[in-house]
């Protein structure tokens, strides 16, 4: 019986450490991207920082909750896949909302 859930790739151990270099050198790009925004101030540095905070929490409650339920895999491999996928979700919509704007 396959680990995987509907439209999730079937990863091994190299296609998880690929996306988390991606999701490191993506991570860098963002957080140089809201350090130069929060710099600025004003009334956009605090929608970023109040930004960063809620998708944190949301993030933390999302992945507490799929954890819970066992729907993050049942090996260590899918869990790990699951996660890196998550968060290189998360950073990449990030990147290209800071690049746009």
């Amino acid at each position: 019986m396959s680990d995987r859930k509907k439209g999730q790739r079937d990863l091994d151990w190299t296609d998880i450490a690929i996306d988390t270099w991606f999701l490191g050198a993506e991570a860098w790009t963002v957080v140089a991207l809201r350090t130069a925004r929060l710099a600025r101030g004003g009334l956009e540095g605090h929608a970023e920082a109040r930004l960063m905070v809620s998708e944190k929490v949301d993030s933390l409650i999302e992945l507490g909750a799929h954890a819970t339920t066992g729907s993050l895999g049942s090996t260590p491999k899918a869990v790990a896949g699951s996660l890196v996928s998550h968060y290189l979700h998360a950073v990449r919509a990030n990147r290209k909302r800071l690049l746009e704007s």
